[in-house]
């Protein structure tokens, strides 16, 4: 009698464990084959998450038996999912279902306009580029501005980490508020010390980035430079400027490496070869140190500069017309050494 006792028992600890194991397996057991990342759309139906997650799991079937069991299809959140090593199915389960989503980062280069950085953006998240320009136009709207390209002050170089379930008006408020933030009250004191609108701050700073390649230990000379010549009533006859023109008209499909004599009268307002003055806008995305160079600028008596071929990506500055000639010609014949047209 007890050894059929302990038999029954044995075998209700066997059964049990079975079943145990196959629940834990099902529930918590690693389930997946791959690392990678999922992206799960507002409007994705149950077929469309067991697609995009299939190919990361060992076992679709006790997935699908997890999600169903814990409601995914009626309570999933969109976004872009981090499916890790050694992840089992409930943790995936309630990690879409309570959207912690992963971050992606986005770099904000010195993008010509809004739209160039817009179809560089939108790579990177779910809302698509007409979305994204419709979404910045109507906020350039609200400020009083004609469209998204004049909200291109409003950016700095830098990179930024967003989900990509991000829309564009949470897009452009985490850059609203940097901008609010960078302008203290030592720079509106400066700002207004300078004689120029924010507008020409920042027209003034896109220029300063080009020409100095975004090398900061030249943009407060090149800042002064070019203040002198605005302040003599010069053209501030800037080649970026030019290129700026000649990119416009093709949408940035052409890659220009050096501006030649017949360029210089393209027509756009930004070129400052055929117009005085500043141009009505920045001509690139800036970072915040051309702004703080214009700001801060040099204070020296240069009018001239030309890149210097015997330190790349660096200028040699004079006030004298007749050194800078020699200066011109010296890194003209650089460039046909180079063939560089």
């Amino acid at each position: 009698m007890k050894k059929a006792v302990l038999i029954i028992i044995l075998l209700i600890v066997i059964v049990a464990g079975f079943f145990g194991l196959r629940f834990y397996t099902t529930y918590y057991g690693n389930n997946v084959e791959k690392d990678g990342y999922v992206l799960i759309p507002h409007k994705a139906n149950f077929k469309q998450i067991m697609d995009s997650i299939a190919p990361y799991i060992k076992n679709k079937e006790s997935f699908e038996t997890v999600a169903k069991d814990k409601d995914l299809e009626q309570n999933f959140k969109a976004g872009r999912y981090h499916i890790q090593s050694g992840a089992g199915n409930t943790h995936i389960v309630n990690m879409i279902k309570a959207g912690n989503q992963t971050a992606n980062t986005f770099r904000i280069g010195d993008f010509g306009d809004i739209y160039q950085m817009v179809g560089k953006v939108t790579k990177k998240t779910e809302s698509d580029s007409l979305q994204f320009v419709n979404g910045f136009n109507a906020i350039a709207v609200e400020k009083g501005y004609q469209n998204a390209e004049d909200l291109k002050k409003y950016f700095f170089i830098d990179s930024y980490d967003f989900f990509w379930t991000v829309s564009p008006k949470e897009f452009f408020k985490k850059f609203e508020d940097q901008y609010n933030e960078f302008w203290t009250s030592d720079r509106k004191s400066k700002e207004q010390q300078s004689g120029l609108t924010r507008d020409q701050i920042y027209a003034l700073a896109s220029i300063v980035y080009k020409e100095s390649g975004g090398k900061k230990d030249e943009m407060k000379t090149i800042a002064g430079l070019y203040l002198n010549r605005y302040r003599k009533g010069m053209k501030l006859q800037s080649d970026p400027t030019v290129i700026y023109a000649i990119n416009k008209q093709t949408n940035f499909k052409e890659t220009i490496k050096r501006v030649f004599y017949k360029q210089l009268s393209t027509p756009s307002p930004y070129n400052t070869y055929a117009n005085a003055g500043i141009p009505p806008g920045p001509i690139c995305v800036v970072d915040k140190n051309s702004v703080d160079a214009v700001l801060n600028a040099e204070k020296n008596d240069y009018i001239f500069m030309c890149a210097d071929p015997a330190r790349f990506g660096y200028h040699k500055f004079t006030a004298s017309a007749a050194e800078h000639a020699v200066n011109a010609k010296a890194y003209q014949d650089w460039l046909n050494s180079k063939n560089i047209k």
